[in-house]
């Protein structure tokens, strides 16, 4: 497979950019509200809090699944970017009016959170339901680097254009990127949602039904326990806290928090490229493990790394081991998932993003109360821990060569 033959479809040429201009408005919105909330209110609570308010929607992601497994994927896209576009444009305007406060940010933060988290499972399910099946690693891998590209640019444009022109500015930028998206999406194609009977079956029952087939499927617990695991113990440190990180540990300015941004999401576009490229023959479920454990080791030696070089070779190691170990994961979930369940499926996958929102709110009062370094080092230590116990425990279907799940990317 050529690495263009994703484009050779109509709607992912539609899809791709649109997804480009959403991830690059994402990132920067990270950067400037996280850098805002944390030089307003001078608390590393406040800024933690703003970080889990962003992911709150993960926690209603299996009804997103259900809906979009009813409704289609692409209404859901295109409704999703329209409120993005809406809250960017009220943030613009309150900037200029120089009302903007913390609790504001929070509450608006809080809104988009609701829908937030489900925008990458949509993206995949779309990318599932629109492609050729010997395409979806190919077009996982070119999704992933659109992400990652997308936050080296927004990580050093969200710091920059604030430095230089000021908040309102910035805003203005990610309200364009919003629109475009929101322009470009209805372009993909709406392909309907399996065929299944909903005339009978309730959204509780069909949500019921998912947790079941999940259940039931080793696989796809293990899947979801790894994808819980590095939300809760390995991004709370290089997404939400990385602005305390800058700012206290590393004593750099909103340019260092753009490059340690960039350095983790520069790591992560080379993962994507290398898996998109397809001269490697990794294995699906044993790439995810160990890379998994890779990036928690990593995490282990930025947690007690107190220059800014090492701290962005660190991030870049990080963000490697983080693509060649999610990417892998969304692979060998789509392909053990029947096309009926596909929507729920991933979106109870989004579950485990909870781990992040519940991770950084846990490590606000202990990096109080026990200092970033010895936090740090815990939840790493932790996580490594139990990578390596999941990959025991699960090891006849993730670890045997053998298994359906190790079949190459």
């Amino acid at each position: 497979m050529h690495w263009r033959d994703p484009f050779r479809v109509r709607s992912f040429r539609f899809q791709w950019p649109a997804d480009l201009a959403t991830s690059w408005a994402f990132e920067m919105e990270s950067i400037v509200l996280g850098w805002f909330i944390l030089v307003e209110s001078g608390s590393v609570m406040m800024l933690v809090v703003f970080g889990s308010l962003q992911y709150l929607g993960s926690l209603v992601s299996p009804m997103f699944g259900v809906v979009g497994d009813r409704l289609g994927y692409r209404r859901m896209l295109v409704l999703s970017r329209a409120l993005y576009a809406a809250l960017a444009a009220t943030f613009m305007l309150l900037a200029w009016l120089q009302a903007l406060t913390p609790m504001i940010v929070l509450f608006m933060a809080a809104l988009a959170g609701m829908v937030r988290p489900s925008d990458m499972m949509m993206r995949n399910a779309l990318i599932a339901q629109t492609l050729p099946p010997r395409n979806l690693m190919g077009a996982l891998g070119i999704s992933r680097i659109t992400s990652d590209s997308a936050r080296i640019a927004g990580a050093l444009a969200g710091a920059g254009v604030v430095a230089w022109l000021g908040m309102t500015w910035a805003y203005a930028l990610i309200t364009v990127l919003y629109t475009l998206s929101f322009g470009l999406s209805r372009g993909v194609s709406d392909v309907p949602a399996p065929a299944h009977d909903t005339a009978r079956v309730s959204p509780v029952r069909d949500l019921q039904l998912a947790f079941g087939y999940v259940w039931t499927r080793p696989v796809l617990m293990a899947a979801m326990t790894l994808a819980f695991l590095v939300n809760l113990l390995a991004f709370p440190f290089s997404l939400g806290l990385l602005p305390y990180v800058a700012k206290n540990i590393y004593l750099t300015d909103q340019a260092g928090l753009g490059w340690l941004g960039a350095s983790f999401a520069f790591g992560g576009l080379v993962g994507s490229v290398v898996l998109s490229t397809h001269r490697f023959a990794f294995r699906a479920a044993q790439t995810m493990v160990l890379a998994g454990a890779v990036w928690f080791a990593v995490d282990v030696l930025f947690a007690f790394s107190t220059h800014l070089g090492v701290g962005m070779a660190l991030l870049w190691v990080a963000g490697l081991a983080q693509s060649l170990s999610m990417t892998p994961l969304a692979a060998v979930m789509l392909r053990a998932t029947e096309p009926a369940y596909r929507g729920r499926v991933m979106g109870m996958r989004m579950l485990a993003i909870w781990g992040l929102p519940l991770g950084l709110l846990l490590s606000g009062p202990l990096i109080d109360r026990w200092g970033y370094a010895a936090t740090a080092g815990m939840y790493s230590a932790l996580g490594l821990l139990l990578t390596g116990a999941m990959a025991v425990y699960w090891r006849a279907h993730i670890w045997d060569h053998k298994a359906p799940a190790n079949a190459p990317l």
